[in-house]
């Protein structure tokens, strides 16, 4: 008989030591269950009386804030498709300012929901077109129920800042309501028309904090505050009519630009060169004085010998002002950033009502305001201790974000979860035109919708249930604006509530929710390498080891 002889296989390695490889339903069930947990963590702040979160950094450092995006930065994330969530609520930050919360959880919600089509066989292609067309459709919904607005009405704009404000940091009614118009204020005077639509540039409203007092101190300058003090005490401390020259030059002797020595050989040549020196900077303050500027502001340094004269002539100045600062001071008074003081000219002045140097828990600051036709301001936040400030400041970037996007696109929708639900509503009509399993998958989208006013009753303490069948009840007659107020605890109509919402801010948070949980369900193989070894410490001489010669 013969012998039967048995091959050994060596195995192949494709990928060094270390890697891990996982594969099909199993990286899918990995990646959606890091990402349902980052929603999970952000969701209970939901809302506007969602709850706060403690982050604690390996320093000690505290943050304390309900702001998704800060919440997702703070935290150390170590998960790939968990720092995709991440990413998402930058997005959010970045492009319209406020909804970084509704965007992760609404994502992490169509993870969820996908997750129980998965164990159905549906294939995720299906669930991405799905989820795909559902987009399409409520993008195109939200156009058609969207309520446009003059975005001339201040007061619409008021109502839209208050609605992003509560919860952030939550100050009393009348407090939050002048936040508000600070905020709506500060967008009026920095925007700009171009070819017929409106511009805001964000970077132009200044936001400078200082703890101290309440959060209802906050106040608008119609101008620049610089976290500076004049250079020397015999400078006066307000300059009314101030015409102010901003110099990106220093008021010092230049060195020369090669390497130059110079020989000094006796006392007298010694007090030539000096008095040279002087005459050179004194020259420099006469040419300041003789264009009429009483006010200097400098990016670069100011010599001991120019505060002098300086101070003698009666003409505040301020140093090492940053390079931001003076582009904001230029665009608020008017004036030109010059290179050289030979070169300042009356025209290249700047002009404000008054120029003071005043004391801001404890800390000098330059306040430059009343300036004629600002396009940059700035908006002093004030508040009990630094996590309120913090907090304040956070809201304030949110509430201009939002109005800098309305006024882009000049809709509104209601609040409170009404357009949520709306959306849900006409979503599960949609579904049954399509014969095939994306059927499902726009079913489940239309789901996931609903999860918005449901953590918001329950962040509120309500009964989510309930109100989510009084909401769709509400809906299904036709009103589509049904919402819910957590402060009267039931269900009004949101517009007339004033609970509204700019309709740039769900649109992006539908957006960036979609695209990618569609990412995350497209992934089916996930490799990631081993974490590098920290290389291992070489044995110092000692016992174990002898120099030798």
């Amino acid at each position: 008989m013969a012998e039967r002889r048995v091959a050994h296989t060596m195995p192949v390695l494709i990928l060094p030591e270390g890697y891990t490889r996982t594969v099909g339903r199993d990286a899918q069930r990995m990646n959606i269950l890091a990402a349902k947990i980052v929603a999970e963590a952000v969701r209970t702040t939901l809302g506007p009386k969602g709850m706060d979160k403690m982050l604690v950094d390996s320093l000690g450092d505290v943050v304390i804030t309900n702001d998704g995006a800060t919440i997702l930065d703070e935290m150390e994330i170590e998960h790939p498709a968990a720092k995709m969530m991440v990413e998402i609520a930058k997005t959010q930050e970045k492009e319209v300012g406020d909804g970084t919360t509704t965007a992760v959880v609404l994502a992490g919600e169509l993870l969820k929901n996908a997750e129980d089509l998965l164990e159905k066989d549906v294939h995720p292609a299906v669930i991405c077109k799905g989820y795909r067309l559902a987009m399409e459709e409520a993008l195109r919904i939200l156009d058609e129920i969207g309520k446009p607005i003059d975005p001339n009405n201040k007061d619409v704009l008021v109502d839209i800042a208050m609605t992003v404000m509560r919860g952030k940091a939550t100050p009393q009614e009348t407090e939050l309501k002048e936040l508000a118009k600070i905020a709506v204020d500060a967008i009026f005077t920095v925007k700009e028309e171009r070819n017929g639509k409106i511009y805001v540039d964000i970077d132009n409203i200044k936001l400078e904090k200082r703890v101290g007092g309440s959060v209802g101190d906050t106040e608008l300058i119609k101008g620049v505050v610089l976290d500076k003090e004049r250079v020397h005490p015999g400078m006066p401390t307000l300059v009314k009519n101030a015409k102010i020259a901003l110099l990106n030059c220093p008021l010092e002797v230049k060195e020369p630009e090669v390497d130059a020595r110079i020989q000094i050989t006796s006392p007298e040549q010694m007090e030539a060169f000096l008095e040279q020196e002087e005459k050179m900077i004194k020259k420099m303050v006469e040419k300041l004085k003789e264009v009429g500027a009483n006010v200097v502001i400098c990016q670069k340094g100011i010599d001991e010998i120019a505060q002098h004269y300086l101070a003698k002539a009666g003409i505040f100045a301020v140093r090492r002002v940053k390079k931001s600062d003076m582009e904001k001071l230029a665009r608020a008074t008017g004036g030109r950033i010059v290179t050289s003081v030979e070169d300042l000219s009356p025209e290249d002045l700047g002009y404000a009502e008054i120029v003071e140097e005043r004391k801001i828990a404890g800390e000098s600051m330059t306040f430059v305001r009343g300036c004629r036709n600002p396009k940059s301001v700035t908006i002093l936040i004030r508040g009990g201790s630094d996590h309120v400030v913090d907090e304040a400041e956070r809201a304030m970037e949110d509430v201009l974000g939002a109005l800098a996007s309305l006024l882009k696109d000049p809709k509104i929708v209601g609040g409170g979860g009404a357009v949520e639900v709306e959306l849900a509503r006409r979503l599960e009509k949609f579904a049954d035109k399509f014969p095939g399993r994306e059927q499902l998958a726009i079913k489940m989208f239309a789901k996931s919708l609903e999860t918005i006013p449901m953590a918001i009753a329950e962040n509120a303490g309500l009964d989510p249930i309930d109100f989510l069948a009084e909401l769709k009840a509400r809906h299904e007659r036709g009103e589509i604006w049904a919402g819910i107020d957590v402060f009267e605890e039931k269900v009004v109509d949101a517009i007339e509530n004033k609970i509204i919402e700019s309709i740039s801010v769900k649109k992006q948070a539908i957006k960036s929710a979609t695209e990618m949980a569609i990412m995350i369900l497209r992934i089916d193989d996930v490799i990631a390498a081993g974490k590098l070894k920290k290389e291992e410490e070489k044995p110092g001489l000692g016992e174990e080891e002898t120099e030798t010669d």
